[in-house]
């Protein structure tokens, strides 16, 4: 990923709340979904969560409805990812979230979170 890249991303992360249309705030079933999770592992296990979100993110690519799915990794906390996803819809990505690799990813990934998933929903302003 290059430098232009991450900063779009970054950009997205921080100015989609504020920007947010009336239709993604009531829940617009059929518009475009950016989600933003912020994955905190525990350093002991940063190469570990790496590896297993890396693998997620190859598994979803066959999940209707996913557009876009990148692991970010913090250069200044290595144990510290941001998830970005582009999905068709919010059912899209409910539908993945309730299917097997997804429930598996989380429950195998649980046990080296410091803290909770932060998932933000996001829609994009033209």
């Amino acid at each position: 990923m290059n430098k232009g890249t991450s900063i779009f991303i970054l950009a997205v992360a921080l100015l989609a709340p504020l920007l947010m249309t009336g239709a993604a705030q009531n829940g617009g079933e059929n518009q475009t979904i950016y989600v933003v999770t912020h994955v905190d592992a525990t350093p002991n296990f940063a190469k570990e969560a790496f590896a297993i979100l890396v693998k997620e993110a190859a598994d979803s690519k066959a999940d209707p409805g996913r557009q876009q799915y990148d692991v970010l990794q913090e250069l200044a906390r290595p144990n510290h990812f941001t998830l970005f996803e582009v999905w068709r819809s919010r059912k899209d990505f409910d539908t993945y979230v309730a299917s097997s690799h997804a429930k598996a990813f989380r429950e195998k990934l649980q046990p080296m979170l410091g803290s909770p998933f932060d998932e933000r929903f996001h829609a994009l302003v033209h």
